[in-house]
């Protein structure tokens, strides 16, 4: 009797987010499931099996969207990281105007994505922008075209006329790098959040210990600041990697509908290639299994993350 009672209840507060969850996620990914395994144009409907799937890893433009998916990964998951924690050190120390400081990191977060991409754009423009003016008049240095940029970073620094560098091997281009450091101002605030919360959980008797037995700041560092904030890091790596494998907006507002993914395609990732061919070609099947792709690589990733780095975080 108490069992059914208890079951009653939890049906009670679970069922509406069970639902919801039911209608909006699961049914949706059911319903994209039988996409991607048929011809879905709107006007030509019928089951091709894993024809869609069989294209996919035959089309060297989602090739080359995966490619730039994962140099964006790459690049901007550890940059925000590193970027955040070196700022969460810094306010976690006593300074005067820590709460504007905190504030004034946080403020990007919460501006809209689609205000300060617009801005950025303007910013990179090649011959009125800010980035230009002061690599020109402060560094006297050669302008660069930055979004018009199809040159990868590692060719432009290490391999100027692209005899060894070439194509993913050149890493990202220029614009895409581009892209890059405005997610990374735009996101780090978040990040520094999650992890001055974390640094203000670790116990200062620890570093007073510590200091006490002669460890310098680095030994502090990496054997106390690091492994007690890896739960936080732990948490930020896995959604960081989640989400910036579904990066879609910043590309599409810096780049523009019809040119999305220039110069010369290198800024096209996975997510805004699926968008094109399901809105602008109509190819919904085809595009639902991209989607199915991406799902498993990312669930694939997921979970060697969790295994190798689960090991390693360490709880108070």
């Amino acid at each position: 009797m108490r069992k059914k009672e208890n079951l009653k209840w939890t049906l009670l507060f679970l069922g509406p987010s069970v639902l919801i969850l039911l209608i909006f996620k699961i049914v949706p990914m059911g319903y994209a499931l039988i996409m991607s395994l048929s011809r879905y144009e709107l006007r030509n409907l019928g089951f091709i099996g894993l024809k869609n799937y069989v294209r996919v890893f035959s089309d060297p433009s989602f090739l080359q969207s995966l490619g730039n998916t994962f140099w964006y990964v790459i690049i901007s998951v550890p940059l925000t990281l590193a970027l955040s924690l070196f700022v969460a050190e810094l306010l976690n120390r006593k300074l005067k105007g820590q709460d504007i400081f905190r504030i004034t990191y946080f403020l990007p977060y919460i501006t809209s994505l689609v205000a300060v991409a617009a801005i950025w754009k303007v910013f990179y423009d090649p011959t009125d922008g800010v980035f230009n003016y002061l690599i020109t008049e402060v560094f006297k240095a050669s302008p660069q075209k930055w979004l018009s940029e199809h040159r990868g970073i590692f060719q432009m620094l290490f391999d100027p006329h692209g005899k060894v560098l070439k194509g993913f091997f050149g890493g990202p281009s220029l614009a895409l790098f581009s892209i890059i450091i405005m997610t990374t101002w735009k996101v780090a605030g978040y990040q520094i959040i999650i992890l001055l919360a974390g640094l203000k959980n670790i116990p200062k008797q620890y570093y007073e210990a510590s200091w006490i037995d002669g460890a310098s700041k680095w030994k502090q560092f990496t054997n106390i600041t690091f492994p007690l904030l890896s739960p936080s890091l732990y948490y930020l790596i896995t959604t960081s990697v989640i989400f910036s494998f579904q990066v879609f907006g910043p590309i599409y507002i810096m780049t523009g509908y019809e040119d999305g993914g220039s110069p010369a395609g290198t800024t096209l990732v996975t997510a805004f290639y699926m968008y094109k061919k399901a809105f602008r070609d109509m190819e919904l099947g085809y595009s639902a299994a991209m989607a199915f792709v991406m799902f498993i690589i990312i669930l694939i990733i997921t979970v060697v993350q969790r295994k190798i780095a689960e090991k390693k975080v360490v709880y108070q």
